[in-house]
């Protein structure tokens, strides 16, 4: 039998060698912002990988055996008895909102809402596509919407594409040639999109240190960005299809439905896409995963640089003798993430 002799505090794999662990620990980017059981305190890559740990097909077993008395099967997190779970649940599983068209909100007329100061932090964005070119395989923006925090609308039109439609996708999307008839011009509906995300901000500082610059929550925010021919600062977008810890355990993003129902416990897209409603379900990600209770850490980096530092450096500034010489504590001490968490999005404001 092996006799295992390095652990990893905490994702618990072990290795024969300690030179394995730190190579282990290099490469795991294990934090406080990793998603942890509440059993038995195992760091999980994601969400996914966590939900497999308690509920999988091979779940372990002890822990199994208390979530499924204590556990919350949305936000996954683990309470002291079932009494708890039950008060929980209430506020936990949230309703499904109802349709932009059920409100009987004006499609033809864009709705714009002025905000003074820095009004809300956030602004999810989502837009419905019809097809154009030969084929109808081209994405055309033909609606989009924006909602703030608390869910109001605050952008709301139909976009007059600039080429022909061959494609209304009516299955998909509801919209025929008469929706789009008196339809807003791309380039205004552009304006006023980043009139709202901007929000007086200079760009220059926008891409720096976000200023009064709002930040972009959506789902795969390059396709809708894409279609409406316009650019954001990277640093604040917040795409629920590249969340880490919303991704599925090979990286690849899952679908919003499947968030959704997954995430917050409700269907979405059952017959038409409504654009307020997969608003409104992005926001809500964001938000759970925004409120996210991690422990502080005064050496967390504090902007959005993930992806241009090297988040090994505390690793690579160590000889590998220096690094064995460790223990498995300390050596998750120096392990960061090799992302942004959005809990850093409530602790840390945006500096004006």
């Amino acid at each position: 039998m092996a006799y295992w002799r390095h652990k990893c505090s905490a994702c618990y794999k072990q290795y024969n060698k300690k030179e394995h662990l730190v190579e282990h620990m290099k490469v795991s980017y294990h934090s406080v912002h990793q998603p942890r059981c509440g059993v038995c305190l195992k760091h999980c890559k994601s969400f996914e990988s966590l939900r497999e740990h308690v509920i999988g097909p091979l779940p372990k077993e002890d822990c199994s055996r208390v979530f499924s008395e204590q556990g919350c099967n949305l936000c996954l997190k683990v309470f002291d008895s079932p009494i708890s779970l039950s008060e929980h649940k209430r506020s936990c599983r949230l309703p499904a909102p109802s349709p932009i068209g059920a409100m009987k909100l004006p499609y033809s007329d864009p709705i714009v809402v002025s905000h003074n100061g820095r009004g809300p932090g956030a602004i999810a964005i989502d837009c419905e596509m019809v097809g154009g070119g030969d084929d109808g395989t081209l994405d055309l923006c033909a609606l989009v919407c924006l909602i703030d925090e608390d869910e109001n609308v605050i952008f709301h039109t139909y976009v007059r594409p600039q080429i022909s439609v061959t494609n209304y996708r009516y299955e998909i999307t509801g919209l025929t040639e008469e929706h789009l008839r008196d339809a807003m011009p791309l380039k205004l509906v552009q304006e006023k999109i980043l009139q709202i995300l901007y929000n007086g901000e200079s760009i220059v500082r926008a891409r720096m240190q976000g200023g009064k610059a709002r930040l972009l929550v959506g789902h795969a925010l390059e396709h809708d960005l894409d279609c409406l021919r316009m650019t954001y600062p990277d640093n604040l977008l917040r795409d629920t299809a590249k969340y880490p810890p919303l991704m599925k355990t090979n990286l690849v993003c899952h679908s919003l439905k499947y968030l959704t129902q997954k995430y917050l416990g409700y269907n979405i897209q059952t017959s038409f896409h409504d654009p307020y409603v997969d608003c409104v379900s992005a926001m809500r990600l964001y938000k759970r995963m925004r409120a996210q209770d991690h422990p502080n850490d005064a050496s967390e980096i504090s902007t959005d640089a993930y992806k241009s530092q090297n988040v090994t450096s505390k690793f690579d500034s160590l000889r590998a003798k220096e690094l064995e010489q460790m223990s498995p504590d300390e050596l998750y001490e120096i392990s960061r993430p090799n992302y942004k968490c959005w809990c850093l999005d409530s602790s840390q404001a945006i500096q004006p």
